[in-house]
């Protein structure tokens, strides 16, 4: 056997580029936090902001959706609570405002995770977000049964 059949070919394939898949998943823990300590999820937001279009296109998707999870649950909690206030100043029952609340913020802790929880499945397959501007989860499908 000579020494030119024993060498390998080089290897051509190129490895994914995944400048940004630790800091995208240091936000995702961050936003999952904010469940704990409200102030970890602006913390996450502001990295995201500071950072978009800094690291790969991949870890960019990400970040694009932890940027759109972070103000569309502003939004939804400035709404809340604009309705919650309204109830109190048409004189509702109590528990109508108390029921909104608790339904708001089981809804939203849902969804929240939901994003956090699709956006990680698909960071730790160096997958990028599908469509990152999507109200629920970036496009992908949820089933039960994966």
């Amino acid at each position: 056997m000579s020494h030119s059949d024993t060498t390998l070919a080089p290897d051509t394939t190129l490895a994914p580029d995944t400048r940004g898949r630790g800091l995208a998943a240091v936000i995702y823990v961050l936003y999952l936090g904010s469940i704990m300590a409200v102030i970890t999820a602006p913390i996450g937001v502001l990295i995201a902001h500071l950072r978009r279009g800094r690291v790969s296109p991949m870890a960019d998707t990400h970040l694009q959706f932890q940027i759109r999870t972070f103000w569309l649950g502003a939004l939804g909690g400035a709404i809340a609570l604009a309705a919650w206030n309204l109830l109190g100043w048409i004189g509702a029952p109590p528990w109508t405002s108390w029921t909104l609340g608790y339904g708001f913020f089981t809804a939203c802790l849902i969804w929240t995770i939901a994003r956090c929880g699709v956006g990680i499945q698909r960071l730790m397959s160096s997958r990028p977000v599908d469509n990152p501007r999507s109200l629920l989860f970036g496009g992908a499908a949820v089933r039960l049964d994966d």
